[in-house]
């Protein structure tokens, strides 16, 4: 049985829709596509989430009514269509307390606001959240990330789901922050790809951008990536790259080599960026002066910490790094509970920061 087309919500910005998308991916920048579709009219402002909450997250390049979704798929998981059974069981059901999200290790804090989501979606009264922190900050053990007074049972319902998202958002705006520093200086820049997990990759790719890091492109449809396989089916990378620019004029086209004689014919053709695959360093400073400025250059394959600041030297523009998003670890962090005190909770912001205090009717 078919379906009809629908509009979908743009991955990774917010209010846009295929006719008249920006940068942030999803018909993105030049999208082959042509915006043959109708716009998505809703407004991504008009969600679940407290208006402050949704503004912070559109502000930050997510959409807020997909963070809802992803928030409210995670509690359902959760619950499976049932209660929490140890803490209906445990706690008393007007109990009122404050849960402080501390970091356990350090590192580089992301998905804040998912997490202020998540509890958006779980509490069923109003609840206040102190921010001590601000996204993309680097935290050190102990220190106190947010702290969020609620009902007892709605957060220690949402702990997991909230601390999933953030733990993982924040592994990989660590992670990324490593590659950052190590890129400090030169002019390249560290760059993710699209092994993302599934239905994260907004998220993901937005801790990419918490950490330091850009994004590649966000679809298929942002941009060409001519790769082997593509190659082949086309009968030659030159091949393959006419039938690009012939169908989709207008879409910025990367192409993938592996020696440096690959180079000049891709040139001559027009490339906007070359994806050098498994260059040693030596290799690489051969082909930026080969290429002399005429296209982006962009490392990948054999690429770690310790050698990252050779092939930056060397003089390309990006190097791309799909482990930032397939193979990061967590962050720890956890949820410490104590009993409320309304007095008390201001007295627990971190004065260094502005804090905002959110309250959902």
């Amino acid at each position: 049985m078919s379906t009809p087309d629908l509009p979908l919500l743009q991955i990774g910005r917010a209010g846009q829709g295929p006719a008249d998308a920006g940068s942030g991916g999803g018909c993105g920048d030049a999208c082959g596509c042509g915006g043959g579709g109708e716009p998505y009219d809703a407004d991504p402002l008009e969600c679940g989430l407290d208006p402050g909450l949704a503004q912070l997250l559109a502000d930050a390049g997510l959409d807020p009514v997909q963070v809802e979704d992803i928030a409210h798929l995670a509690i359902e998981e959760d619950l499976d269509q049932g209660v929490d059974v140890t803490t209906v069981a445990t706690v008393p059901e007007g109990a009122v307390a404050i849960g402080d999200f501390t970091a356990r290790e350090s590192g580089t804090v992301a998905g804040l606001r998912v997490a202020e989501a998540v509890l958006s979606v779980v509490c069923m009264d109003e609840f206040e959240v102190d921010r001590h922190v601000e996204e993309g900050d680097r935290v050190t053990v102990g220190q106190k990330l947010l702290s969020v007074r609620a009902r007892a049972r709605d957060l220690l319902t949402g702990e997991r789901s909230a601390l999933n998202l953030m733990c993982r958002l924040s592994g990989i705006a660590t992670a990324t922050r490593a590659w950052a520093d190590v890129l400090d200086g030169s002019t390249a820049e560290v760059r993710d790809t699209r092994k993302t997990t599934p239905g994260l990759r907004a998220l993901e790719k937005y801790a990419v951008r918490c950490g330091g890091g850009v994004n590649h492109r966000m679809s298929l449809c942002d941009a060409a990536l001519i790769k082997d396989n593509h190659v082949i089916a086309a009968g030659g990378v030159a091949e393959a790259f006419k039938a690009v620019r012939a169908e989709f004029p207008d879409v910025p086209i990367e192409v993938e080599v592996d020696t440096l004689d690959q180079i000049p014919p891709i040139l001559a053709e027009g490339a906007d960026l070359i994806l050098l695959d498994n260059f040693t360093p030596e290799q690489t400073r051969e082909a930026v002066e080969l290429v002399a400025g005429r296209a982006v250059l962009e490392s990948s394959g054999r690429l770690t910490l310790d050698n990252a600041r050779a092939y930056a030297d060397a003089g390309v523009d990006y190097l791309a790094v799909g482990a930032l998003t397939h193979s990061s670890p967590i962050l720890d962090i956890g949820l410490d509970l104590r009993e409320s005190d309304q007095d008390n909770l201001s007295d627990q912001r971190d004065h260094d920061t502005a804090d905002t205090t959110e309250e959902r009717v």
